[in-house]
């Protein structure tokens, strides 16, 4: 274990949906900190923040992220 990551489209999203790393953050209940390592893929999310985001841009789980 220790330096398992995952892959994500968290980026991408965020850009498209029009969202700043701040806006998603305070509606998935973390700070921008966090946004940023998840999306430079430094910090797996719980599998509760990733159902977060995924529900924040209206998509599936694994549509958001992948091995």
């Amino acid at each position: 274990m220790g330096n398992e990551t995952i892959n994500n489209q968290v980026h991408d999203l965020r850009i498209a949906a029009g969202a700043t790393q701040e806006e998603l953050a305070r509606a998935v209940g973390v700070t921008r900190q966090t946004i940023i390592a998840v999306e430079k893929g430094n910090y797996v999310p719980s599998v509760l923040l990733a159902m977060k985001i995924s529900k924040f841009f209206k998509k599936p789980i694994e549509k958001v992220f992948y091995a």
